[in-house]
């Protein structure tokens, strides 16, 4: 039997779906049909479960972990499943808040691999399966061993080809769509969204916002011809009238999401221990989907794996109360995270995310001093992320505000990572000075010496950046 150390070793000697291909190889092709055959074998675990899927550029997993967190509030066994992970793999499959044990990772990984073996010996498959293949087969092998009620799955990437979009959702959901991952989903919105609409079902049920109109018109057309019950969470977006004062938490530096709604008829709070205006729309995701599932359309409680006819009835686990429970409940770490005392944490991995933090800065006091911790992978968008973010933090542009700025720069241990040369020749094109790290722990010391008293440390560009800064603030 693998143990977990060897499990995780082997696992990551597949090679990341994202990561660069030897010289002269080209970027690996998936098929949907090649995890069906996978899963097959398996005995199609992810038939015994209700899932919801959601896929998205930015939000998708916030808006996940906030429902999960909403199910399990509500007394639903409830199974969480995510990508990436911040430190540990073991995040990336949860039930209840609970991630998944060591021994039993490395059980389920030793069954999906023989499996897999098996299977491309006798030719059933072309090839082993990837990285992120391997991971959703074991996690769906978890969460039907664990007989969860229910499940949040977010998507990989995309949505048509991602492994989890074999699954039959009861529930469609996606967030806010823009440009990332362009040499896979496509060079236009309009593109990528057709790629994230692959989770939609003909006679399923869509839950979305009104967003890019690129997007808007690409996910329409999508679900033009899948006589789709498409549900708008546009009622669930807080009015300014709305929010409960003070809006100021004293355990963080941005002000707290704390507001009241009306949900069928009555009072809604929403306090939400995730910052930021980008968060609004993601819970109000949220709240619509559990809202879904609380009076679906028709009258099928055949999501809710139960014991009795009592237990059956939703209605007695999904209320008002228990939606605003889960909400105040909620985890999801590195979103606009803060660790005292002057540590702000945000996995901003693209420009979308990049503005939508610049967004939650102009929260801050604008004398506070401030230094940028930045790195992000080299397939990403450098220059468009520095300069939205870098001239936030210019002590040389004569704002008396910003004199005491810095900008750190360090690169990310990850294979796709920019280099030192090329973070710094960012900065240096748009004439902001910046210092550079050898490596994130070293980063963070400078950080730390350079920021005055009363000053925050912004870490951002990348989510294996904001795990690895988040486990060395943790261990100090």
């Amino acid at each position: 039997m693998l143990t977990y150390a060897e499990a995780i070793d082997h696992l990551y000697a597949l090679g990341q779906e994202l990561a660069p291909p030897p010289a002269g190889t080209p970027r690996r092709k998936f098929d949907l049909d090649h995890m069906r055959i996978l899963v097959h074998a398996l005995g199609d675990p992810q038939l015994r479960f209700p899932s919801i899927l959601i896929a998205g550029t930015n939000g998708k997993g916030s808006t996940a972990a906030t429902l999960a967190s909403i199910l399990s509030a509500s007394g639903l066994r409830t199974a969480l499943y995510t990508s990436p992970h911040l430190f540990h793999v073991n995040e990336r499959i949860q039930v209840d808040s609970h991630p998944i044990s060591d021994s039993d990772f490395a059980r389920l990984y030793a069954l999906v691999s023989t499996t897999a073996t098996t299977l491309v010996s006798s030719a059933q498959l072309p090839h082993p399966p990837s990285f992120f293949e391997v991971l959703t087969a074991l996690a769906f092998l978890y969460l039907a061993e664990q007989q969860v009620d229910i499940a949040v799955l977010e998507v990989g990437l995309g949505g048509r080809l991602d492994a989890t979009n074999i699954v039959q959702p009861i529930l469609s959901i996606l967030t806010d769509i823009a440009l990332d991952h362009q040499d896979y989903l496509g060079s236009t919105i309009t593109e990528i969204a057709r790629e994230k609409a692959g989770i939609l079902r003909p006679h399923g049920t869509l839950i979305t916002l009104p967003q890019h109109p690129e997007a808007n018109q690409a996910i329409g057309e999508a679900a033009s011809g899948l006589d789709l019950n498409a549900i708008s969470a546009a009622d669930f977006i807080p009015t300014p009238e709305a929010f409960v004062q003070p809006r100021t938490d004293p355990t963080h530096p941005l002000p707290r999401n704390h507001y009241l709604l009306t949900l069928d008829g009555e009072p809604l709070e929403v306090d939400s221990p995730l910052p930021g205006h980008h968060q609004q729309r993601n819970l109000a995701l949220a709240i619509s989907a559990a809202k879904w599932l609380k009076n679906p359309t028709s009258n099928d409680t055949s999501y809710i794996h139960s014991a009795s006819p009592e237990e059956r009835n939703k209605k007695s686990y999904i209320t008002n109360a228990s939606i605003a429970a889960g909400i105040r409940n909620t985890q999801w770490p590195g979103r606009l995270e803060f660790i005292p005392p002057n540590l702000l944490l945000d996995v901003a991995h693209n420009p979308a995310g990049a503005w939508t933090l610049r967004a939650a800065l102009t929260q801050l006091p604008d004398d506070q001093p401030r230094t940028l911790l930045f790195s992000c992978l080299r397939d990403k968008d450098l220059d468009e992320m520095a300069k939205v973010l870098f001239p936030l933090f210019d002590s040389t542009s004569g704002d008396p505000a910003r004199a005491h700025d810095h900008i750190v720069l360090a690169p990310i241990p990850n294979p796709r990572a920019a280099s030192v040369d090329d973070l710094l020749a960012a900065a240096h094109r748009l004439d902001v000075p910046a210092h550079a790290a050898p490596h994130l722990a070293a980063a963070l010391a400078q950080a730390h010496a350079i920021t005055p008293p009363g000053g925050l440390i912004v870490a951002t560009g990348s989510v294996y950046l904001i795990g690895e800064i988040r486990h060395l603030a943790k261990e100090a």
